[in-house]
């Protein structure tokens, strides 16, 4: 267990598109800080952590005090990689005790910002990340979104480029997705690009990006050479991590588990699961398979045949050939092209039982 990832559930404003468990206010902040320092207290076993990982909510509503004194409590060292989320409108103070920011950019245009509910507009992300730099942050990434309302491709290619001005070292791309529980779930947007205009977003980052030293390892994420997110690669790796916080995710010794989504309950139950599975043989064949595709050097089926004791082109022989012009044959396995990536929800649902 060499990995931990650490939930904020607040926010200063709830975005439009987003749906994941975050709440406006930080009313129960004290009382929550209490019960996240429990619940790593009573299930961290003290090994030396490769990465840490703050998400949310927006971990940035905690002062660097409140950071640091959760930092305080893992065994670290000058090589673990620690990565906050930051929304720009932020002010970073040096003293995070941090290596590695992720920043929420989502796109610079200032209509669309406010569009989608965002709170900053593009001279904050270009303030923001000049700060970070003055204090010596050099691994710096921003999420950006494609298929926003009223985007082109022009528009797209346009933030693309403006991020790659920023002289920063990894850049996440993530397709709008509209679930249960945001306000465009309920209000929808109009002019939204369609699933075409979506494709020919994500194949012109590709060209961008590669052709600006990026290099494209996992479907969603670029980097400059050696700037890799550590902590995500272990995800895609299937490897094991622990999850503190509300609704955090882990994954320790063959069981996936998570935590309470509500506030009040987690508060009150910080050292108990709302749910644990452990997982038969067989699911944790396919979350290697689905996993694995992800990275873009794909899976390695030599491990996966001596791991799982199986002959994965003679189990997967139909899948493989149906969707032969989508797949790279690579010196280890197989990997998905950049036709397969497009459908690859598809491709990657019929390695699933």
């Amino acid at each position: 267990m060499k990995n931990t990832y650490i939930h904020i559930p607040f926010c200063t404003k709830k975005c439009r598109y987003c749906s994941f468990i975050s709440y406006p206010n930080l009313e129960y902040k004290e009382q929550y800080l209490s019960a996240l320092k429990s619940e790593i207290k009573s299930r961290y076993n003290g090994e030396l952590l490769e990465t840490l990982y703050f998400g949310g909510g927006t971990p940035s509503t905690l002062n660097f005090n409140e950071i640091n004194e959760i930092i305080e409590l893992f065994n670290i060292d000058k090589n673990t990689e620690i990565t906050m989320e930051f929304n720009p409108e932020n002010v970073f103070n040096p003293n995070y005790k941090i290596n590695r920011l992720s920043v929420g950019c989502q796109t610079f245009d200032d209509n669309i910002l406010k569009l989608i509910g965002r709170r900053h507009n593009s001279q904050d992300v270009i303030k923001f990340i000049n700060s970070c730099k003055l204090s010596n942050i050099e691994n710096i990434s921003i999420d950006l979104i494609y298929g926003l309302p009223n985007q082109t491709v022009e528009m797209f290619e346009n933030d693309l480029k403006k991020a790659v001005s920023l002289d920063i070292q990894h850049i996440s791309l993530y397709g709008l997705k509209i679930d249960e529980g945001c306000y465009f779930k309920k209000y929808p947007p109009k002019n939204l690009p369609d699933n075409d205009i979506q494709a020919d977003m994500y194949l012109k980052a590709i060209e961008i990006l590669e052709n600006c030293g990026f290099e494209h390892y996992e479907i969603s994420n670029f980097s400059k050479k050696g700037y890799r997110s550590k902590h995500n690669l272990n995800y895609w790796n299937n490897g094991q991590y622990y999850g503190f916080g509300l609704a955090a995710h882990g994954y320790e010794n063959g069981v996936r588990y998570s935590n309470f989504t509500d506030l009040k309950t987690y508060i009150e139950n910080p050292t108990k699961y709302l749910q644990s599975n452990t997982l038969k043989k067989n699911e944790r064949l396919e979350e290697e398979i689905f996993l694995g595709f992800r990275k873009i050097e794909g899976i390695d089926i030599e491990k996966i045949n001596s791991k799982f004791e199986i002959d994965f082109e003679q189990k997967y022989k139909k899948i493989i050939a149906k969707y032969f012009d989508f797949f790279i044959k690579t010196e280890k396995g197989y990997a998905l092209n950049n036709k397969g990536i497009l459908i690859s929800n598809t491709i990657l649902s019929e390695f699933l039982d």
